[in-house]
């Protein structure tokens, strides 16, 4: 897939901020912009949240210095909208609202008036993505999905220019994992973002790492979804069960790895 349309596209838009979560699409959004108007006409902003996990923030760091562009990372208070806090199904909503509209402001002072994200074409096509909704009712522009371009798409344009990230799996935030209606705090997401990195730990000292890696919290009960090969050879594992259990959950279960299973 070749990115020439991209470039162009983006080329057409003029000095750009790119709402920059560090996945993959994101990721490709800045580094066409890098091509099409040169670093100093670019700028990434990712949102320093609590939802967004550690390492997707140290990842983000990183591809941001390659690319030898600026990058903020503001702090968001999507934490304080009730409509968030509460976690009902327009939780997404909510969040990206507050999250787009303060990486917006924040770009706008630094001279960066246009704000794009890595929305997809195969985003644009699930059927629950209010997320979505709010970036267009801000003006936000959305590249990939105006041009068509998919996740696969995205992947093999990324791999044609030689980027190592280009196959990175997707690493939603944080509240993603928590099952609807069950209050996001600072603590919600801090135990999931622990009890990944102790599964993540487990499978590494295994020899046994997993492409996808969840742990969903569904109040009481830890659910940890793998890639399937990996989910039956660790399923009953008490030392990956206790390591999970150990951050406060009374009940853990393994299974498959699915993608938006509590939209399910």
């Amino acid at each position: 897939m070749d990115g020439t349309r991209l470039v162009t596209h983006l080329a057409g838009l003029g000095r750009l901020a790119v709402a920059f979560s560090g996945g993959a699409d994101s990721a490709l959004v800045l580094a066409a912009a890098v091509r099409a108007l040169g670093p100093a006409n670019v700028l990434a902003v990712t949102a320093d949240s609590a939802s967004l996990a550690a390492v997707e923030l140290a990842g983000a760091r990183r591809i941001a210095a390659d690319l030898e562009v600026r990058h903020l990372t503001p702090e968001t208070g999507e934490l304080a909208e009730p409509g968030y806090a509460a976690n009902g199904r327009q939780r997404c909503y909510f969040c990206k609202s507050t999250v787009l509209a303060t990486i917006a402001e924040v770009a706008a002072a630094h001279g960066f008036p246009a704000l794009a994200t890595g929305t997809n074409a195969d985003d644009a096509t699930d059927p629950f993505r209010p997320g979505i909704r709010a970036g267009d009712e801000l003006g936000v522009h959305a590249p990939l999905r105006t041009l068509g371009l998919s996740k696969v798409d995205v992947r093999a344009i990324a791999r044609g220019w030689g980027f190592d990230w280009a196959d990175k799996p997707a690493a939603p935030c944080l509240a993603s994992r928590v099952r609807y209606g069950i209050p996001i705090t600072t603590a919600t997401l801090a135990r999931v973002e622990q009890a990944e990195a102790a599964v993540r730990a487990f499978l590494a000292g295994c020899g046994v790492p997993s492409r996808d890696v969840r742990v969903r919290d569904l109040g009481g009960t830890a659910r940890i979804e793998l890639d399937a090969a990996v989910a039956a050879a660790v399923h009953d594992d008490e030392r990956l069960l206790g390591a999970v259990r150990a951050l406060g959950f009374s009940e853990v279960i393994v299974t498959t790895f699915r993608s938006g299973a509590l939209n399910h």
